[in-house]
């Protein structure tokens, strides 16, 4: 099965942030409204944002205001 394009824009946010160890709240609104703005949240980026949630969590990305 083809990656969709919003997961292919989720991936690159998501390895910046982990390559940066940090996300700015703007971006992480960014990552949330393009995984929504089809209204449906397919398998890819549902691990996707619980892979970036899961860094957030413990502290290995920082969510900066």
């Amino acid at each position: 099965m083809k990656a969709s394009e919003s997961a292919g824009i989720l991936k690159k946010a998501i390895e910046k942030a982990i390559a940066d160890h940090q996300i700015t709240r703007q971006e992480y609104d960014s990552i949330i409204h393009e995984a929504t703005k089809d209204s449906f949240i397919d398998n890819e980026e549902r691990a996707l944002l619980s892979q970036l949630q899961d860094l957030i969590e413990n502290k290995t990305v920082k969510l900066i205001p």
